[in-house]
């Protein structure tokens, strides 16, 4: 089995579109209030393609079946990215590639200068949540920024310093 973390390109728009709407579906993120509903969903190439951003894919046998990234959190300071849509299908999760994208996603926000990386997600996602506590992300009590997803209940901070 062979699996690789690449930058996004044009080719994986539709891809990466059905793995967010595929796995959000799955934990019941729908409707206004997570980013299922962001505009970027269908076009994540060129959201992710300005400063300070970068996309990512995982590839398994050259089938893209996980994505995340990082870019500048919205209402916060120069210094904060936030981790975004960071979901893998079901067939490649427990293989240790999510924790391989995030360090992958840390090491290139601390590289573009920042020096916090925030997330928000939701408790019910379990196994997720356990990853970013393991590599360090820190409880918050409520949301930072303004990412408009209020649908969210869990919110984390890390240093990246």
């Amino acid at each position: 089995m062979s699996t690789a973390i690449r930058l996004i390109t044009p080719d994986d728009t539709q891809k990466v579109a059905t793995i967010i709407r595929t796995v959000m579906t799955e934990f019941a993120c729908l409707g206004e209030g997570y980013s299922i509903e962001d505009p970027e969903v269908d076009d994540m190439y060129t959201a992710y393609a300005t400063e300070r951003a970068a996309f990512y894919v995982v590839e398994r046998d050259g089938e893209v079946l996980g994505c995340g990234g990082f870019s500048p959190l919205v209402g916060g300071t120069a210094d904060t990215c936030e981790l975004q849509k960071m979901y893998f299908l079901p067939e490649l999760r427990g293989h240790g590639l999510g924790q391989q994208l995030l360090q992958h996603c840390i090491q290139a926000a601390t590289q573009a200068g920042y020096t916090y990386m925030y997330l928000e997600t939701v408790a019910r996602m379990t196994a997720a949540n356990a990853l970013y506590i393991k590599h360090g992300f820190q409880v918050l009590t409520g949301p930072t920024g303004a990412t408009g997803h209020c649908g969210c209940d869990a919110f984390y901070r890390k240093s990246l310093a």
